[in-house]
């Protein structure tokens, strides 16, 4: 094939990619309400799992110091007093993989007035109620399993004597990271379920496009028109509609989150913390543009082939 021939190739394609992109976009401007409902539905049915999948994101990236959490607290009798205190420091260091941190009755009662904002209320009591108390932490460094880990120490400190009450604190982030997966499950589910919606609602809306233009399907085919040039108007029209329909998600998407940021950050500083909601970003706002417009390419794929096929046989496009 000549240089020429394939420059002359080229051009042609080109021009009918043009004309089917024109062709598509001002079918979708001369029917405004159809297509506007039609964006609708498909923003509304994107906005749902992707606003399911930053929910679990936020939470996913909320600090939650597991190492903190998955501490033991173990509160000494008071005949144990602070030589019990070292002694449990001394055999913990010695067996390894914890950092353990002794709290004495005058420090405990310390950070007891604070976070209760009891202040002078304290000064009631004749003498410190507290006991010494040792926090066990997993030593920094290393794969660990807080599970195993907890279960290790539980077992070591349920043989010590002076110890009169072991408290772990790792359950709620066992909890927590449960709901974690199963909103990644629901994330799958709901991407799918919708995905087969969006492929649905666009279909249809094709199908109806070319039985309105039956005719002129008809009369192009008769005349020599491939199957390429007759499908692609309406791809791009899908296209449009898988796009449009994940833009409007975007933008609902960012306008819920922008309704729930204050009311996050009132609630979070009255916790004394202080975190912002993260969205989607470039890359996966991109990704979820492109995937919207891939859905709605698919969705015309399906209705204009069949329509092909029933002329193909010699039949109506309208039956």
């Amino acid at each position: 094939m000549s240089r020429s021939s394939l420059s002359r190739r080229v051009r042609s394609w080109g021009r009918r990619q043009l004309y089917s992109l024109f062709s598509s976009i001002g079918t979708l401007v001369s029917h405004k309400l159809a297509t506007l409902m039609t964006v609708l539905v498909l923003g509304i049915a994107m906005a749902l799992p992707l606003g399911l999948f930053v929910a679990v994101e936020n939470l996913r990236a909320v600090d939650l110091r597991q190492g903190d959490w998955g501490s033991i607290t173990v509160f000494l009798t008071a005949e144990a007093g602070e030589v019990g205190a070292q002694a449990l420091a001394a055999a913990a260091a010695s067996k390894g993989g914890a950092s353990l941190r002794l709290i004495s009755p005058e420090e405990g009662m310390e950070e007891f007035t604070l976070a209760s904002g009891f202040g002078q209320a304290a000064d009631i009591f004749a003498e410190n109620p507290l006991p010494w108390v040792a926090v066990l932490s997993p030593a920094a460094g290393g794969d660990l399993q807080i599970d195993a880990w907890v279960s290790d120490w539980e077992a070591w400190l349920a043989g010590r004597e002076g110890i009169d009450l072991v408290q772990i604190d790792h359950k709620w982030v066992q909890r927590l990271a449960g709901f974690l997966a199963l909103g990644n499950a629901m994330i799958t589910v709901l991407t799918v379920l919708f995905s087969l919606a969006v492929i649905v609602v666009v279909a249809n809306t094709i199908r109806l496009d070319v039985a309105n233009r039956t005719e002129e399907i008809e009369v192009m085919s008769m005349v020599g028109a491939s199957n390429d040039f007759i499908r692609q108007p309406f791809l791009y029209s899908g296209f449009w509609y898988g796009l449009l329909g994940a833009v409007l998600a975007l933008v609902l998407l960012s306008a819920a989150m922008l309704y729930l940021q204050g009311p996050l950050e009132r609630l979070l500083e009255a916790y004394g913390n202080q975190y912002s909601l993260k969205g989607l970003g470039m890359r996966r706002g991109g990704v979820a543009l492109l995937l919207g417009a891939l859905l709605g390419f698919a969705g015309a794929w399906l209705a204009v082939q069949r329509h092909l096929r029933l002329l193909a046989h010699g039949r109506r496009i309208g039956r």
